[in-house]
């Protein structure tokens, strides 16, 4: 499925003003089935040890994670390395168009090093290793790389809702830098609770605040998946960078 021009010239006016913006329509249900059973067998093959080393963070997850009594990944990182058919998806030519779009002519795609593009499957519990997020912004986690700005993607796998979870963003704050910014999940003035459908693309700027909403349903209703990555147009590196001086600042 295709996004028209005049769809994409909106959404870039949106993301510019806003600091995010929502494509929709770019995936059929029977593609998002697809790729929703081959991430779920992902994360047994990682819970196996059957993926590469980079597919798994410790960082970011909780390594002691427990779901319905079995060990559990909450992320499998590095995923386009691993998934032609996520790749596929995070290759949409609409994305791309955007990409180009937001950040000129020569954007490139971080697959291969700091995370890369990572699979989520967030979910409530008393054994869960991730269900929120507290406000940040994407820039803050490398605060000396000279790779900003980016255009994060969010691919939703599954609609977002007060049921199983959502992003709150304040728009507008792409522009002003971060003084002020809560160092948890209180209340900030101005901000939206920005809900999106099975399918829905979320983008947003590298400086945008938002944090993640834990779900209120603890049980199946909870779960709230996405594949999620970043368009850079800074400087591009020349070989992998690593994790040294990533910034873990956002509370879970």
């Amino acid at each position: 499925m295709q996004m028209n021009v005049n769809a994409i010239d909106r959404a870039c006016t949106e993301y510019d003003a806003r600091g995010y913006a929502v494509l929709s329509g770019l995936y059929t249900d029977t593609a998002l089935d697809l790729l929703q059973l081959e991430l779920i067998a992902l994360q047994e093959r990682l819970l196996a040890g059957e993926l590469p080393e980079g597919c798994g963070t410790l960082i970011l997850d909780d390594p002691d994670a427990i779901v319905d009594g079995r060990p559990f990944a909450h992320y499998v990182c590095e995923v386009t390395a691993v998934s032609p058919v996520a790749r596929e998806f995070v290759l949409n030519p609409a994305l791309v168009a955007m990409a180009h779009r937001i950040l000129g002519s020569d954007p490139w795609l971080l697959e291969h090093d700091r995370f890369g593009v990572v699979y989520q499957d967030a979910r409530p519990g008393d054994g869960s290793g991730y269900s929120r997020i507290g406000w940040h912004s994407d820039a803050q986690s490398g605060p000396t790389l000279d790779w900003w700005p980016s255009m994060a993607f969010t691919i939703h796998l599954d609609q977002t809702s007060p049921q199983n979870g959502f992003l709150r963003v304040v728009p507008g704050s792409h522009r002003g830098g971060d003084a002020g910014m809560p160092p948890g999940f209180e209340k900030v003035r101005g901000e939206v609770a920005l809900y999106c459908e099975r399918g829905d693309v979320l983008l947003h700027h590298s400086d945008l605040w938002h944090s993640a909403a834990r779900a209120t349903d603890d049980g199946p209703g909870g779960v709230r998946r996405h594949i999620r990555g970043g368009w850079y147009g800074g400087t591009r590196p020349t070989e992998p960078h690593g994790l040294g001086d990533f910034v873990k600042n956002a509370r879970r």
